[in-house]
């Protein structure tokens, strides 16, 4: 056992480092736009509110397949990863078609939405660049998810660290201006990201062509006709996978829409938590990773008491991680703030909003780990019923009531009025779910009934 954590211990260590680069772009992004200027930061919290929405969804269904393919490396079946990889490019092409379709178009979300006027135009030229990022980005998801089944993380760590040292001159050069080019702002960001998508997917695609280790999955095997009964079972395991992540992260990120009828500084505040929450999610997201892919290859070579082994252990460990650095977070949280933001009145709400981001991120870690060892297991449908009561129910409706619609006394106007009683709300919906994915878990490792053999 304690090889097998080792293993997944270097294995989540790589993911992280690829994962908290591409959370650096995020980053990246909202200190140089929140440094060219309010208004900048704003339309960009607006803006990657709806693009992350829509990416992460998409993309959740790539992943879900990830213990699929290691299952069937687990079972010694390079040919049918291959197979079933190929056949994934035909709802690589629907998912691309349905996520550029909102990114153009946005109008309808934007006016849902009560986003200000000022900002619409600015977060609309914003989602017109991304749109065409699209497609790279969700083909590269692709490509991380096979190379994390193959138990080989440390290519795409590579590439995602390289893609940092591209992206973040090229922000900076585009927002600011300077050599000839005009600033441009939010739009610069996005620039910045297009561009870096397109290098990450032309070095992932040389790549399969010339590494030895894709060669048993004859991968360049002329693509066969779509076989619509694994279609069907992709869907059947990623669309709940995708939905479950749509309702999670709009949950989150319908937050910053709503937020932005506060104003300016109500949005940069809380563009600055969202953005260290999701920096926190990257910890317990590389564990699950790391967790799902080796719990599918002991559960695809028939070991199934080894699988739950593994699965308990690192329950423990996502516990501890998120009590951790929700910790570290409260103690620092002043500091950590400074270096998003010059702004005085910036900096007192965000610090004030990282109280609920603490406690947010320790739920976080737990249900973020279950959710993911879950798919193992094909339990999906039953996460994304909980995530729409509590988190769009519980957690944001909830939120939005006592926001906007609650009649508070004098004592409760001053909450109103910033991002907080969103923040609390989803946190305390959070805790909920976490114990209701734990129980499910638990239920479904004990269970004879829930082994499935690798397909």
């Amino acid at each position: 056992m304690k090889g097998e954590l080792q293993h997944i211990g270097r294995h989540a260590g790589t993911v992280l480092a690829g994962q908290l680069a591409v959370m650096a772009f995020g980053t990246t992004d909202t200190i140089v736009a929140s440094r060219y200027s309010d208004d900048a930061l704003a339309a960009l919290s607006v803006g990657s509110a709806i693009f992350v929405s829509v990416y992460a969804s998409l993309m959740g269904i790539f992943q879900a397949l990830l213990p699929l393919w290691a299952e069937q490396r687990g079972a010694g079946q390079p040919l049918a990863i291959g197979r079933s990889l190929r056949q994934s490019m035909y709802l690589c092409v629907l998912a691309c078609m349905l996520g550029m379709a909102v990114l153009l178009m946005p109008d309808a979300l934007l006016r849902w939405t009560d986003v200000p006027d000022a900002l619409q135009h600015e977060v609309k030229r914003y989602l017109a660049v991304l749109a065409w990022g699209l497609p790279p980005a969700l083909l590269f998801r692709i490509y991380s998810a096979l190379n994390q089944a193959l138990g080989h993380p440390k290519l795409v760590t590579w590439l995602q660290l390289l893609s940092l040292l591209i992206k973040i001159p090229l922000s900076i050069w585009f927002t600011f201006g300077g050599l000839g080019l005009q600033p441009m702002g939010a739009v610069g960001c996005a620039l910045a990201t297009l561009l870096v998508n397109y290098t990450m997917f032309a070095i992932a695609l040389w790549l399969v062509r010339v590494q030895d280790f894709y060669e048993p999955l004859a991968l360049w095997t002329k693509l066969e006709p779509p076989d619509w009964k694994q279609l069907g079972y992709f869907c059947r395991l990623g669309v709940p996978a995708g939905l479950a992540i749509l309702v999670e992260v709009t949950s989150f990120t319908l937050m910053a829409l709503y937020v932005a009828r506060q104003g300016s500084l109500s949005s940069a505040s809380h563009q600055i938590a969202a953005n260290l929450a999701a920096i926190l999610y990257m910890v317990p997201l590389s564990l699950a990773i790391a967790t799902s892919a080796r719990v599918s290859y002991w559960r695809g070579a028939g070991d199934e008491a080894q699988a739950r082994s593994l699965i308990q252990q690192c329950f423990k460990l996502s516990a501890l991680i998120g009590i951790t650095l929700a910790a570290t977070l409260l103690i620092a949280r002043g500091l950590i703030v400074d270096i998003y933001t010059d702004s005085p009145k910036v900096l007192a709400l965000a610090s004030w909003l990282l109280l609920s981001v603490a406690a947010y991120h320790i739920a976080d870690c737990v249900q973020t780990y279950c959710i993911f060892v879950l798919r193992c297991y094909r339990v999906t449908v039953a996460p994304l019923l909980i995530y729409c009561v509590l988190l769009w129910g519980g957690g944001l409706g909830i939120g939005y009531w006592l926001t906007y619609e609650w009649q508070a006394g004098p004592a409760w106007q001053d909450w109103q009025t910033t991002p907080m009683l969103f923040w609390a709300c989803s946190a305390a919906a959070l805790f909920v779910t976490a114990i209701a994915f734990s129980s499910i878990l638990f239920k479904v490792i004990r269970s004879p009934e829930s082994v499935q053999p690798a397909q």
